[in-house]
């Protein structure tokens, strides 16, 4: 993975703040990095932007990509989503001090499962399996309306689990589809999962159960608005005013551009 190097500085405006005995940071999580501080500034600019946006025309389009039109419910996963990025970009930066990378995680191919063996008819008789329970968090967990972890519990489970699972995850709660990415991002963001641990194909079937869901919440109201089916990449590129991965823009204040990441 080779990121974009940064232009190098004018040899005529040398910048006198610069440390040049700082270490470099290792070549995939600056990479990782990136992703997570456009995903963190996206994130940030929505919450800031939610409620304007949900008076406005095409909000369903957004609206659909969390599952619901319920403010409530996308408020709750969008700070999750920013504590997530938060706690994301913490852990490769602590990760970066040491000097070493995060490496790529092999895929595993499942091998066939091998033909059972022909049986006599005496030993034709019903097995059981006896499966050990495995724990499992309490279901509040992973709604963010109802248990919001802080900062630390990211981390902490940031630092026992793949990266592209939590790349996964952000998205997931930031309702980060491929529809609204700049394209070059979204293969970022598909090669980041790929690589390190994540899953397209579960972040797509939730963004397919989420239009489902989005689908029959509106079904049940009478005045329902059902264009967020029929718009276009341009047209969706109109309701955020941007693609993720470009500067955010506010389309109730085209002239601000929002910053995507800390200076």
């Amino acid at each position: 993975m080779k990121p974009n190097e940064p232009g190098a500085p004018s040899p005529d405006h040398p910048d006198p703040t610069q440390d040049n005995s700082a270490p470099a940071i290792p070549n995939n999580i600056e990479v990782l990095l990136h992703a997570a501080r456009i995903l963190l500034g996206y994130g940030r600019h929505l919450i800031e932007t939610v409620r304007q946006r949900a008076a406005a025309p095409g909000f369903n389009a957004i609206a659909a990509c969390f599952g619901t039109e319920n403010l409530s419910t996308i408020i709750a996963h969008l700070n999750r989503g920013i504590l997530r990025a938060l706690a994301l970009e913490r852990v490769l930066l602590a990760r970066a001090a040491t000097g070493r990378d995060i490496d790529f995680i092999e895929r595993r191919i499942r091998a066939p499962e091998p033909e059972p063996a022909p049986q006599s008819a005496a030993s034709e008789q019903p097995t059981t399996r006896k499966h050990a329970a495995r724990p499992s968090r309490p279901p509040a967990w992973n709604d963010p309306e109802l248990f919001m972890p802080t900062l630390q519990d990211l981390e902490r489970q940031i630092s026992r689990r793949p990266i592209g699972r939590t790349i996964q995850d952000i998205c997931l709660d930031l309702a980060v589809v491929p529809g609204f990415c700049h394209s070059q991002f979204w293969n970022e963001l598909f090669d980041l999962m790929t690589w390190f641990g994540g899953s397209v194909g579960r972040l797509m079937h939730q963004k397919t159960r989420r239009a489902r869901a989005f689908a029959d919440e509106q079904g049940r109201k009478r005045d329902s608005n059902w264009d967020w089916l029929r718009l276009n990449r341009d047209e969706l590129r109109q309701v955020l005013g941007f693609f993720i991965g470009e500067p955010p823009v506010n389309p109730f204040n085209p002239a601000a551009a929002i910053a995507t990441a800390p200076p």
